[in-house]
């Protein structure tokens, strides 16, 4: 399984389509720099990278790396048709049977806070819906012909849903994992920042006690739910410091601080200003 951290989401390249005879083989290639797609129609590909031997019946697709060598393992017994798309990212990726490193989702842009996330793709499956996959990559096809702007934009749109789907038909970590209970309890925390921390409602929501919980954050993202809270709490302060004309006391009151001076101590630890220096800063001319 591949997991990709993003932003930025992988993005399309190139697509095609071949047809082999039986008898006909896949090229062999080395370190072609990008993700390499192969969704069989009819027929099988009998492939290997490296040592990891892979047979893609019709229905069925398999993803190789873009950094190893792979080669055809055997000829197609029969006519054998499958489409092809390259991609690629400029975000972090790694093979892993595991979970994320935690380091890896922490933001650390300084006007707004970027919250990254890890998502999936197997390396080789069954498609639960080949169908749509095929017309996927045949709209792929046709708007590569295209070059205007539009048509670049609505052509990584249809490449997202189709990793939706891939993603879909992964084998995704446990619902139990620490990861997946991390990013429930930071969801729950942006839905109801505005509140006082409560963690008896946390634990009821997502059905794990809050000291759990809260190991889970803490391994996951480096922070306890407080900690995560208060961060999350100072970027939304941030963005109202910008956006709006209102009071700083009304803005650390709509943000979930109990008092003035407490919103002042947080947003001076994490921003290293004041509220009121950073709203001049980024609102000069």
């Amino acid at each position: 399984m591949f997991q990709f951290i993003s932003p930025p989401l992988p993005h399309f390249i190139y697509c095609g389509e071949d047809t082999y005879p039986a008898g006909g083989r896949h090229s062999d290639r080395s370190g072609i720099g990008v993700f390499d797609l192969l969704i069989v129609t009819r027929g099988c590909l009998y492939m290997a990278e490296e040592s990891i031997s892979l047979e893609i019946p019709a229905g069925s697709f398999a993803l190789l790396r873009p950094d190893r060598a792979h080669r055809s393992t055997a000829p197609c017994r029969e006519e054998t048709h499958f489409y092809w798309a390259h991609f690629q990212t400029l975000g972090s990726w790694h093979e892993t049977d595991q979970e994320l490193a935690p380091a890896e989702l922490r933001p650390d842009d300084v006007l707004h806070e970027i919250h990254r996330f890890a998502f999936y793709l197997p390396r080789s499956g069954k498609l639960s819906s080949p169908d749509a996959a095929y017309d996927w990559l045949r709209q792929l096809s046709s708007l590569q012909a295209d070059t205007v702007s539009s048509s670049q934009w609505r052509q990584q749109l249809v490449f997202q849903e189709l990793l939706l789907r891939l993603q879909a038909d992964a084998t995704m970590p446990e619902r139990d994992s620490y990861l997946t209970i991390a990013e429930e309890a930071a969801a729950f925390l942006r839905k109801n920042y505005r509140d006082a921390l409560n963690y008896k409602s946390m634990s009821e929501t997502l059905h794990f006690h809050s000291n759990y919980v809260s190991l889970c954050m803490k391994r996951a993202f480096g922070y306890t739910p407080l900690q995560y809270l208060t961060r999350y709490r100072v970027e939304q302060a941030k963005r109202l410091l910008i956006d709006t004309n209102e009071p700083v006391g009304r803005i650390a009151e709509e943000t979930g601080f109990g008092s003035f001076p407490y919103f002042v101590r947080c947003f001076g630890r994490q921003v290293g200003t004041t509220p009121k220096s950073f709203r001049m800063r980024f609102r000069q001319g």
